[in-house]
């Protein structure tokens, strides 16, 4: 269990900075996946002194869950769905639909509140590092990795502080390595590996890549 963002945020560099070689950090950038990851993405790019962007995604919620997601969009209107997960709860194309365009408009809005400019991500040729603050599903990462790949990066690391073992090897396939500090059998939610699990707010996230 991590004390809070910040403890497993410097923790995962630590493990990055011990497993990746130097001359592949040069190249390298921290793209960290709002709210919580631009926490652990802020401790990453501080300790390693690497650049730090955000990924603006959202989440799809389950129509009987707001906890569940059952898929993610991403910048340039990327959408991954959990396909499987969809079928066992019978979504329907209509609520699919619907959902994606709402979520689509609330992306719109976070772009404008965290980027301070509307330039393209600058990736090309780049070793990118994706980070949040843990993974359930892995909808969001896989929507984060979609969006990345078409920009030609040199390769796409995903750093987590800790992923449901259900995810693990999927998303192990979608990459070139997938730096984490725990892949728990157990695995409901991620307040259960955090003992400070409060909710950050807009403010801390601009504060964090502003700084």
């Amino acid at each position: 269990m991590f004390k809070d963002r910040t403890e497993a945020g410097k923790k995962l560099a630590e493990k990055l900075k011990a497993e990746l070689p130097a001359e592949k950090l040069l190249t390298a950038l921290v793209l960290s996946i709002p709210r919580g990851g631009v926490i652990v993405g802020g401790e990453i790019s501080c300790l390693l002194n690497l650049p730090l962007d955000c990924l603006i995604t959202k989440k799809i919620p389950a129509p009987q869950s707001e906890e569940l997601a059952i898929g993610a969009v991403a910048e340039t209107g990327v959408v991954v769905w959990e396909e499987e997960l969809c079928q066992r709860l019978n979504v329907s194309f209509e609520y699919k639909k619907d959902i994606v365009k709402k979520k689509l408009i609330e992306l719109e809005q976070k772009q404008q509140d965290f980027k301070s400019k509307a330039s393209p991500l600058q990736l090309k040729d780049k070793v990118v590092i994706i980070t949040d603050d843990g993974v359930a599903t892995g909808a969001t990462i896989k929507a984060a990795i979609a969006v990345v790949r078409n920009f030609s990066p040199k390769e796409i690391i995903v750093a987590a502080p800790v992923v449901a073992r259900d995810a693990l090897e999927a998303i192990k396939q979608l990459v070139d390595e997938f730096v984490y500090l725990d892949a728990p059998e157990v695995f409901f939610s991620l307040d259960q590996f955090y003992e400070n699990f409060e909710e950050v707010d807009d403010k801390k996230v601009v504060g964090t890549l502003k700084k």
